[in-house]
């Protein structure tokens, strides 16, 4: 079985976690996640690239490249969760399995945040588990992708 190429994409503002409302996001850093996902990544015997932007279009570009170089995708867009069509429309362009995954529970957020753009394009969502929403969204995307194998 050829090893699974995963790119975990990270929105707006994320490369503050730690700082940015640490009683909303919590004091685990971008950094962190990263390290603890390379981690994982490994554990599941799987190749992982990460990348953070606060630009919408560096995201779809991301996505685009994506297509045909990686098996699967993560995706934190953010504050993009909830007004981009354009990183809709890349993941569906592109037909590379996401996941969508969120630090907090956006049901339990503002009401603004309860809609996700991305949701009717993605494999799967996480979200409300702080850091380990990112891990276990790897993990599901892991198993689908490999059932499908």
């Amino acid at each position: 079985m050829k090893s699974l190429k995963i790119l975990v994409l990270h929105g707006p503002n994320l490369n503050l976690l730690g700082s940015r409302e640490p009683e909303i996001y919590g004091h685990t850093t971008l950094d962190e996640i990263d390290d603890r996902l390379e981690k994982h990544a490994a554990s599941l015997g799987v190749a992982l690239e990460t990348f953070q932007s606060n630009v919408e279009g560096e995201l779809v570009n991301r996505i685009q490249e994506a297509r045909g170089q990686k098996d699967g995708i993560v995706i934190n867009a953010a504050a993009y969760t909830h007004t981009s069509i354009a990183i809709r429309d890349a993941l569906s362009a592109v037909e590379i399995p996401a996941v969508e995954v969120h630090l907090t529970n956006l049901h339990k957020r503002e009401i603004f945040r309860r809609k996700s753009r991305l949701a009717g394009v993605v494999l799967g969502r996480v979200e409300g588990f702080g850091p380990e929403s990112y891990l276990l969204g790897l993990s599901g995307l892991v198993a689908a992708l490999r059932k499908r194998a």
